[in-house]
């Protein structure tokens, strides 16, 4: 941490320099949790503390920008450091209008042909500012947002609370992919003199779900099946996102034999992904005496080898 920044990232998350990826998410989630408006009734100062905690989690969970950070590269704001000295703001000009740098030539040079441009832009404006009443752009924010698996799936509409912008309604696209960002234009910072407002960016992480995963558009679920289910066939019910289906089990199905649903997986409009279905042969939780009494008759009247013809024999 560079001498000078206005805040720590790792101590606004409360974990060491040293944290994994894995101890830093867990700690946004914790406090993300706790610091949330939609939970703490509009608290003001809990809500500044979930701006930070967000603000500090998006710089810290991108790798690059964490070594950046960690190197002095940037400020805690994602902001390159100034290689040659260092100027301040306009806002800090002093009241006779003279404006106190430390720096090179070159900075110098730089800082004046941009203040060039931006006056340009605006006209001379009041006397002894350099911005006058030019019209400047709001600041964009960053924010971050936890969502349900199937609410990435099938797609929603959610009402949160953005610290600075009030409660809005932010649709969730189906087929949205953990870790992507939604822009929300006019929801960051306000514009100054007039000018609009900066954007809301809001990175999305997709919650775990304890049946289904996901590869891309296609949805995965791993499903039970009785041991008469696989040998005789048969018809069960299977949970799809948003409901449950009849699903055919053909006679003589061995576990791990891939079932697919077309159009249940992804909702994505024009061409929704696929379910793929895995059949696993689930044994009784007890000992069945009848069932091994009847599968020591058959081993003795059949033989047959599962293993002939697998690739692993060839090693």
């Amino acid at each position: 941490m560079a001498q000078g920044d206005p805040k720590d990232l790792y101590q606004v998350l409360g974990v060491s320099k040293t944290a994994t990826d894995a101890d830093i998410k867990k700690a946004y989630r914790k406090l993300a949790r706790e610091l949330h408006p939609d939970l703490t009734g509009g608290d003001a100062k809990k809500s500044e503390r979930f701006k930070a905690v967000n603000e500090a989690y998006d710089l810290l969970r991108d790798p690059e920008k964490r070594r950046r950070y960690d190197a002095g590269e940037i400020d805690a704001e994602g902001q390159e450091r100034a290689p040659q000295g260092s100027y301040r703001s306009y806002a800090e000009t002093d009241p006779s209008g003279r404006y106190e740098f430390e720096g090179g030539f070159d900075d110098l040079g730089d800082l004046f042909s941009r203040a060039f441009r931006q006056r340009q832009g605006a006209g001379a404006g009041a006397q002894g500012s350099p911005f006058g009443n030019m019209k400047m752009r709001g600041q964009d924010v960053q924010f971050h947002l936890e969502v349900g698996f199937m609410d990435a799936v099938l797609g929603a509409v959610k009402q949160v609370t953005l610290p600075g912008s009030g409660r809005i309604e932010l649709r969730i696209p189906a087929g949205i992919a953990d870790g992507q960002t939604l822009r929300l234009a006019g929801k960051g910072g306000a514009g100054v003199n007039g000018g609009p407002a900066g954007d809301a960016f809001v990175t999305v992480s997709v919650a775990e779900d304890p049946v289904f995963t996901r590869e891309a558009d296609d949805v995965l679920l791993d499903f039970p099946i009785s041991v008469d289910e696989a040998v005789l066939g048969g018809s069960v019910e299977v949970p799809v996102p948003g409901g449950r289906v009849r699903l055919k089990v053909p006679a003589n199905t061995s576990s791990g034999k891939v079932m697919r649903l077309r159009g249940k997986g992804v909702q994505r409009a024009g061409k929704p992904g696929d379910l793929l279905v895995t059949l696993r042969i689930a044994l009784p939780e007890h000992e069945d005496p009848s069932l091994t009494e009847a599968l020591r008759a058959w081993r003795a009247q059949h033989s047959y080898d599962p293993r002939a013809g697998w690739k692993g024999n060839r090693r």
